[in-house]
C-alpha cells in the first residue's frame, strides 16, 4: 500500500501558506535601526555597502523557516543566527502560548486552537529585516490508556524490500502475539540516501499526539560490505513524522554526525524533560583528523545530539566510549532512573566473554557519560534457562498492565527477535518469554504502546497480513 498523503492543514505546504510576510522589497520589511536603538551584536563585513547589506538581510530573512507552522504541537527551534553572518531575534504577540525561546504551551483539551504571530528581526550592522510567521497551536489531546502495541522493524538484507519499514500490530493487549500489517509489505520506503533503511525507531511526543520515526540510512542488499559502510557510510538519519500513525510526512534526510564519522547506525531518541528536548543517540566510528581517508582501525562509540523537532540538531557529542565497539543502545526510565541497554560488539575472548550480547547500565541523568553497570551477557542461555546464540538491537518497553518489562533481542543470523521479560529492571535478570508469536523475520526495530483507537486505526488502514 503506498504512503498516504498528509491531511490538509499539516506539513510543509500548510506551513508555507501560514507565513505572513510584509510586502516590502520582495516580501521582507527592511528598515535601518531607529535612533537610540541598541547596537547590533555584529557588524557587516568590511566593504559591504548599503545596497549589499539590504540584500543580505533580505535574503537571510527569506531563508528563515518554522516547520509545521500550521500545526505546532511541541516546542520549536527558533534560530538565532541567519545567512550571511546575520543575527536573528524573535518576538511573539502571545508569549504565554509561544514565547521567543520557542517554548510552546498548548491550550487545554477541548479548547479552540490559538493563532500566534511570531516576528523575526534579522540584523547585519545597521541593516534590519523583519519576517512574520503565523502559527496555529492546537489544544492538547485527550490522554487515553494504552491497550495494544505497534511493532516497527525491518526484515533483513536478503530481499530487495527487506531494508524498509514494516509494521505489525498486537492482538489486543498481548505483547507476545502479533499480526503483520499491510500484507507483510513495507509501510514506509526510503527514496533518499542509500535507498534502504534499517533499525526503525518510533517515539511518541510528550504531548502524546505526534510520532517521529527515525532509521539508519543503509542498504546492504546485494553487494554491501560491512567494513566499507563503517568507513565511508552515511552520516545521516532518515526521519518521518505523523500525528495518527497512518498519515506520514515526506521523508527527511538529516545529517547528524561530524565529518570524521564513518557511519551512523541505529538512531534512537528519548525525551529529556530537564532540557525540553529529545536526545537522539546512535553509533559511529570516529576517525582521527590525520586520517581523512578513514583507512585506520577504530571502533564504534555511542554518540548523541539534541533536537526539539527532528529538523534542527545540536552538536554531536560522545555519550559512551568504553574503548571498544558498542552499538544499538536503547533507553527506558523508571522512578527517576534511566536504564540503558547496549550491544557489546567485541569478538569473543577471555577478556570479553559477553561479546555479542546485551549490557545493562543505569544513571539518574540521561546524558551522563558515567552510567553504573547492572548486568551483562543478557540473552545468553544459562544452565537450564533458554537463551539466544547472540543478540543485538534490543527494544525495551513496559507492559500496558504495568506488571513487567519486555526486552526483544534480535538474534541476528538466527531467529530474529526473541522476547525476554523481567519484573525488576534493577535486578538485571531477564527470562525468555514463553508461547510467543512474533511477525515473520523481524529484525532491529521498536515496540510502541498504543491506545485502543490507535490500534484499531492501524488495523483498519493497513489491514492484517500474516501472523508470525
Amino acid at each position: 500500500m503506498p504512503r498516504r498523503p498528509l491531511p490538509t492543514g499539516f506539513g510543509a505546504a500548510s506551513s508555507r501558506a501560514a507565513l505572513a510576510l510584509s510586502l516590502v522589497l520582495g516580501g521582507v520589511s527592511l528598515a535601518p535601526l531607529e535612533s537610540g536603538a541598541a547596537s547590533p551584536p555584529s557588524t557587516p563585513p568590511t566593504g559591504v555597502n548599503d545596497t549589499a547589506g539590504e540584500r543580505r538581510v533580505a535574503e537571510a530573512a527569506a531563508a528563515l523557516r518554522v516547520p509545521d507552522a500550521g500545526d505546532v504541537r511541541g516546542d520549536i527551534t527558533l534560530p538565532r543566527r541567519g545567512a550571511h553572518g546575520t543575527t536573528v531575534s524573535w518576538r511573539s504577540e502571545e508569549s504565554r502560548v509561544v514565547n521567543p525561546a520557542g517554548e510552546v504551551n498548548r491550550p487545554e483539551h477541548g479548547a479552540d486552537p490559538i493563532s500566534v504571530e511570531l516576528t523575526a528581526t534579522v540584523r547585519l550592522g545597521p541593516h534590519r529585516a523583519e519576517r512574520r510567521f503565523r502559527l496555529t497551536v492546537p489544544p492538547l489531546p485527550e490522554r487515553n490508556p494504552e491497550k495494544g502495541y505497534l511493532f516497527t522493524y525491518f526484515t533483513g538484507a536478503g530481499t530487495a524490500d527487506g531494508e524498509q519499514v514494516h509494521f505489525a500490530a498486537s492482538r489486543g493487549d498481548d505483547a507476545l502475539a502479533w499480526d503483520e500489517l499491510n500484507g507483510g509489505e513495507p509501510v514506509l520506503t526510503s527514496t533518499k540516501g542509500e535507498g534502504g533503511v534499517r533499525d526503525p525507531f518510533i517515539v511518541r511526543s510528550p504531548e502524546g499526539d505526534k510520532f517521529y520515526l527515525i532509521a539508519t540510512d543503509l542498504r546492504m542488499h546485494g553487494d554491501g560490505n560491512w567494513d566499507e559502510v563503517q568507513r565511508h557510510g552515511s552520516r545521516h538519519i532518515e526521519v518521518w513524522e505523523s500525528t495518527d500513525l497512518v498519515h506520514w510526512s515526506e521523508q527527511r534526510h538529516v545529517r547528524v554526525a561530524p565529518d570524521n564519522a564513518g557511519n551512523v547506525w541505529a538512531p534512537e531518541a528519548y525525551y529529556d524533560e530537564s532540557i525540553g528536548a529529545y536526545v537522539v543517540f546512535w553509533a559511529s566510528k570516529l576517525y582521527d583528523a590525520d586520517d581523512p581517508d578513514h583507512s585506520e582501525d577504530t571502533h564504534n562509540r555511542m554518540m548523541y545530539a539534541t533536537t526539539r523537532d527532528f529538523h534542527t540538531f545540536g552538536e554531536p557529542r560522545i555519550w559512551q566510549d568504553p574503548g571498544h565497539s558498542v552499538i544499538d543502545s536503547t533507553v527506558v526510565s523508571e522512578d527517576g532512573t534511566y536504564y540503558r541497554f547496549t550491544k557489546d560488539e567485541r569478538a569473543n575472548s577471555d577478556a570479553a566473554p559477553c561479546d555479542k550480547y546485551i549490557t545493562e547500565e543505569k544513571s539518574p541523568n540521561l546524558r551522563s557519560t558515567d552510567y553504573t553497570f547492572v548486568a551483562d551477557c543478557i540473552g545468553e542461555a544459562e544452565g537450564s534457562e533458554p537463551g539466544i546464540s547472540r543478540g543485538e538491537g534490543p527494544t525495551v518497553f513496559e507492559s500496558n498492565s504495568g506488571d513487567k518489562w519486555y526486552m526483544f533481542i534480535d538474534e541476528f543470523g538466527g531467529r530474529g527477535y526473541v522476547p525476554f521479560e523481567t519484573t525488576d529492571l534493577d535486578s538485571g535478570e531477564w527470562t525468555m518469554s514463553e508461547n510467543y508469536d512474533l511477525p515473520d523475520s523481524p529484525r532491529h526495530g521498536t515496540v510502541l504502546p498504543v491506545t485502543a483507537d490507535e490500534l484499531q486505526r492501524l488495523r483498519a488502514e493497513y489491514g492484517t497480513g500474516t501472523s508470525g
